[in-house]
């Protein structure tokens, strides 16, 4: 099975790298980093550099694409030569995927219009301004197109693809392969969980970088 990990320049780093870890140790399957040109790309710290091998026009039907969010989502999903390639491959793909606010690129793209998908949870209205219909859940299928929500949410996307693909035999050595066993310090995952005065700060942090996206588009 080929799978095409999209990146773009501003992308999460553990958007990409944390579903990376489990679908490559899926036997018999081939993991390609690819970007609009080929070559480096930096995520949105610019302190990590991912050399992708491959351009989207090297790799025309991978059996599943992967789209992570990131700050560069906006110029992702304006990138018309971007939107084309997801359309074309979508149409013969076994599974089209998103983590976090990667969906905003699928919904640009026109892969999401009618249908529930969901992102991150300061980009619900991004999300519907795209034709989806934001849920508030961890991940979401639709048919052959999963969506995952904010940054950590990929980990759990990737191995129920594991299982859908190879079984609950392959997916749990996977997880405990990689000891995913979450236990955090603190109960904040969600805007229901979390401090309003947290929240509020997190809000007004994404707005800025929103902002910034703007401006240096």
């Amino acid at each position: 099975m080929e799978i095409a990990i999209l990146l773009y320049d501003n992308f999460t780093a553990l958007d990409c790298i944390g579903p990376y870890e489990v679908l490559h140790n899926l036997p018999g399957t081939d993991v390609k980093f690819v970007s609009r040109d080929g070559g480096v790309v930096r995520s949105d710290s610019r302190r990590l550099a991912i050399a992708t091998d491959y351009s989207i026009d090297d790799v025309p039907s991978p059996a599943m694409v992967l789209v992570p969010g990131g700050p560069g989502d906006e110029a992702a999903g304006a990138d018309e030569r971007i939107c084309a390639w997801l359309r074309k491959v979508h149409a013969s793909t076994k599974w089209t995927t998103s983590v976090c606010t990667g969906s905003i690129i699928l919904g640009a793209a026109g892969l999401l219009d009618g249908l529930e998908a969901t992102t991150h949870w300061a980009s619900y209205e991004r999300l519907a301004a795209r034709g989806a219909k934001p849920v508030a859940r961890r991940v979401v299928r639709q048919g052959k197109i999963i969506t995952a929500a904010g940054v950590s949410a990929g980990i759990d996307m990737a191995l129920e693809l594991a299982r859908l693909e190879q079984g609950d035999d392959i997916a749990q050595a996977i997880q405990l392969g990689i000891e995913y066993d979450p236990a955090p310090p603190f109960d904040t995952s969600s805007p229901d969980k979390a401090p309003p005065h947290v929240v509020e700060f997190l809000r007004a942090h994404f707005a800025g970088l929103e902002r910034g996206s703007a401006v240096s588009g």
